[in-house]
């Protein structure tokens, strides 16, 4: 009786932890910001294509957007991107992004 009732529950233990993996690994997925920062990036190179912002300025822009992923980079360290996490990478974000636009537009 006991050697029937230790195939089910391994079988529930091994489903488990193999659901605690992939919600484990879900949770340090950030797709927006990854699509973000590849927006501004575009958007950096296309204000330099177009001369709206010179060298010195797509060089600053950029060094803060590697700033931005390894931010994120340290974020993801721990296994866990927190709302709290996420929240400062979106605020981050939307500062850089905001940068962006006015160093495109300042009629140097």
């Amino acid at each position: 009786m006991t050697q029937k009732l230790r195939f089910p529950t391994l079988l529930l233990s091994l489903a488990a932890t193999i659901g605690a993996t992939s919600a484990y690994a879900a949770d340090t997925n950030t797709p927006a910001f990854d699509q973000r920062q590849e927006n501004q990036e575009r958007r950096i190179e296309q204000g330099v294509e177009s001369g709206a912002l010179n060298s010195k300025e797509a060089a600053r822009l950029e060094a803060q957007q590697d700033s931005l992923q390894r931010a994120e980079e340290r974020a993801k360290a721990d296994g866990v991107v927190t709302r709290k996490e996420r929240a400062v990478l979106h605020h981050r974000q939307d500062r850089a992004s905001a940068t962006v636009a006015r160093k495109k537009h300042n009629n140097r």
